[in-house]
């Protein structure tokens, strides 16, 4: 029974994040946890919270030697289970969240059985209560050939926001080494996400450089692929000095596949644009509908449209159109959602529509009306 206690604290405790971990009926997430975390590891983690534990925090709460302490918390860092960080000039260590944190983590350690427990876990309510509550974890930006310089905003511009950043890693799409574990290979390229980093660090296998990275980005809006990133203005929502380019398909992404699999509406928050069509010069030849990763475009007849409601801005289908008849227009400024500043602004209100959502603090997200 103590064992079993450990992963209900953590269970608890993730999803007392903004980013949410929902129980479900199934306990699914428990056996979940239960396959990436051994129970010490739970237990350490879920003292953390989103605020942090110093080491003499944690000493004190765990009657640890401190060197032990400081061990166990370095190796949850090491692992992707805890985020280290400064807060007035003192070292602490934040519980990081299962999406965006714990999930991707497990790159290097997926195998078929956590795979099936993750599919399992976002069928039984886990996509919904994580992906359902805004502001979303992601964000569509739209493809450098699908927009002009002179009206995105810099927020947008996918190749502006690696600018400051001095070091970058390419590594493989945690989401379609999970498929592959299922025995679902993607037509899309593995190693397609960028990590980038405002401080120098040393090479390693992974290495590349702004050059490459900009090069990977081209790749990607070729063969088609959406650029999603964190949803937020400035920075990340991961540690400090990190940001991410995530190159994503609607049949692997986690989050894209809210809206492709599991019907909802605002899994990843759509880019300011959408796509129209000139009916008068579109060929009919399918290469939008095609390259459109949440089926936001069909055939009405004998010519395409595209759903308003479902596009979500990545202007793949303006890149990829050999006639030049779809184009990214400005969406109208109700249906606009601005990114939050920063992580500190996106955490705040994440957390309070999180609660209005479930009426009362503590309760369940249960974002109905967020479902297609």
């Amino acid at each position: 029974m103590a064992e079993e206690r450990v992963y209900e604290d953590l269970a608890n405790a993730l999803e007392r994040l903004p980013n949410g971990f929902p129980r479900t009926a199934q306990g699914v997430e428990i056996r979940l946890l239960k396959e990436i975390f051994e129970p010490p590891e739970a237990r350490m983690a879920s003292l953390l919270g989103r605020e942090g534990k110093s080491i003499d925090e944690v000493v004190g709460l765990t009657g640890l030697p401190p060197a032990e302490v400081q061990e166990k918390l370095f190796a949850l860092a090491e692992h992707g289970f805890a985020w280290p960080m400064k807060r007035a000039g003192e070292l602490r260590f934040r519980l990081a969240p299962f999406v965006i944190g714990i999930y991707e983590a497990q790159l290097e350690r997926m195998d078929r059985r956590v795979a099936e427990l993750v599919d399992e876990y976002m069928e039984a309510g886990g996509a919904l209560g994580i992906m359902g509550a805004r502001p979303a974890v992601h964000r569509v930006v739209p493809a450098h050939a699908a927009i002009k310089p002179e009206w995105v905003l810099p927020y947008d511009d996918v190749r502006a926001l690696l600018d400051g950043a001095v070091s970058f890693q390419l590594r493989d799409c945690v989401c379609r080494v999970h498929m592959q574990k299922l025995g679902r290979d993607c037509r899309f390229p593995l190693r397609t996400c960028i990590t980038y980093y405002t401080r120098p660090r040393p090479a390693s296998a992974g290495s590349i450089s702004r050059e490459e990275a900009i090069a990977v980005l081209d790749q990607a809006e070729e063969v088609g692929l959406v650029h999603t990133v964190s949803n937020v203005r400035t920075g990340s929502l991961l540690p400090q000095g990190v940001g991410y380019v995530c190159n994503c398909c609607g049949c692997c992404c986690l989050v894209l596949k809210g809206i492709t699999r599991w019907g909802i509406a605002h899994s990843v928050a759509y880019a300011a644009y959408r796509a129209e069509i000139d009916a008068e010069s579109c060929s009919d030849c399918g290469n939008c509908i095609a390259r459109c990763q949440v089926g936001a475009i069909s055939f009405d007849g004998d010519e395409p449209r595209v759903d308003p409601r479902r596009c979500i801005g990545c202007g793949l289908c303006v890149s990829g159109c050999p006639v030049g008849a779809l184009r990214l227009r400005r969406r109208p400024e109700a249906e606009i959602e601005v990114p939050p500043l920063d992580f500190e602004e996106w955490q705040e209100q994440r957390i309070r529509n999180r609660e209005l959502s479930r009426g009362r603090p503590g309760g369940r997200v249960n974002p109905l009306d967020e479902v297609m």
